[in-house]
């Protein structure tokens, strides 16, 4: 799993003309099991994004596709992880 920490590069103006691309980009990506949970981080600096990619190599295609991304709007962070521990609805996570 990852976690992609969106970070802002441009003035949220030019952000917001790319929201509704993007919304449609992340809810692709749910629908084919890449994200878990997603959201903007307050203050409005930029997004969170919960990630369940096959690989490092998997999940920066996946980024490259995001608006945000294209138009140059946003830099991005990827941390992965192996999830240890989980509340009970999201306990499928874990690995066996």
């Amino acid at each position: 799993m990852f976690i992609v920490l969106i970070n802002y590069k441009a003035a949220l103006s030019e952000v917001d003309r790319l929201v509704p691309a993007h919304r449609k980009f992340l809810e692709e990506h749910y629908a084919a099991g890449h994200f878990v949970l997603s959201g903007r981080k307050e203050p409005r600096t930029g997004g969170i994004i919960i990630a369940n990619a096959a690989s490092r190599a998997v999940l920066d295609q996946i980024i490259q596709c995001d608006p945000f991304y294209q138009a140059g709007v946003a830099d991005y962070e990827c941390i992965e992880f192996i999830p240890g521990m989980a509340s009970p609805e999201l306990a499928g996570l874990i690995p066996i």
